[in-house]
């Protein structure tokens, strides 16, 4: 989940055939929705609703350094604008997306992550690397993030983060920081939170 001036929470699972610790062949099933504002400078500002959802299927490559894990699949978006006195749906789309990631540990106490996603349902990109040093059970440290689409919207993002903290049987991200929004052009807060665990 990523909430600010736009706000995007998503869910999924990955499926390994083997063993998560091997190499091997991978899946990836997410879903997800969000709003952000749009418009503003003199045009009317909308608010964009989408929802959209992907099963990918790809490859990991464990090393004794991390790990890399590339993703390919079908996408499907859809999405409904809104106004002073109208709503709009727009038709489904469907597109391909492209996933990699990288979790790597360049020494016993760093961790420095990256993740790409491009998707042609709605011609989007999204690229995030965060870097962490060991401190208190977790990983620390600084990350940016960029997202853009096929329409005028853009977003960069610059925090921190805690990862890969323990608690129960689940295993958490948290991250705050500021976002650039354009064409609204605003800097406001975020917060991020991802949270995973093994089935």
């Amino acid at each position: 989940m990523d909430a600010g001036a736009s706000t995007f929470s998503a869910a999924g699972a990955k499926l390994v055939f083997d063993r998560f610790d091997r190499d091997g062949p991978v899946a990836l099933v997410t879903a997800g929705g969000g709003v952000r504002l749009e418009g503003g400078g003199g045009m009317p500002v909308l608010m964009r609703f989408t929802a959209l959802g992907a099963a990918l299927g790809g490859y990991q490559f464990i090393r004794e350094w991390g790990a890399v894990t590339v993703f390919a699949g079908p996408e499907a978006s859809w999405e409904a604008l809104s106004g002073p006195g109208f709503v709009q749906a727009l038709p489904l789309r469907a597109g391909f997306r492209l996933h990699g990631e990288v979790w790597a540990r360049p020494t016993e106490t760093t961790l420095m992550t990256a993740t790409v996603i491009l998707g042609s349902a709605r011609g989007d990109a999204y690229a995030r690397i965060s870097w962490g040093t060991a401190l208190f059970g977790a990983y620390l440290g600084p990350e940016a993030a960029i997202y853009g689409d096929q329409t005028d919207y853009r977003k960069w993002s610059v925090g921190l983060h805690v990862t890969d903290y323990a608690m129960g049987g689940y295993r958490l991200r948290l991250s705050a920081g500021g976002q650039l929004e354009t064409p609204l052009n605003q800097w406001n807060p975020y917060l991020s939170l991802a949270i995973w665990s093994a089935l």
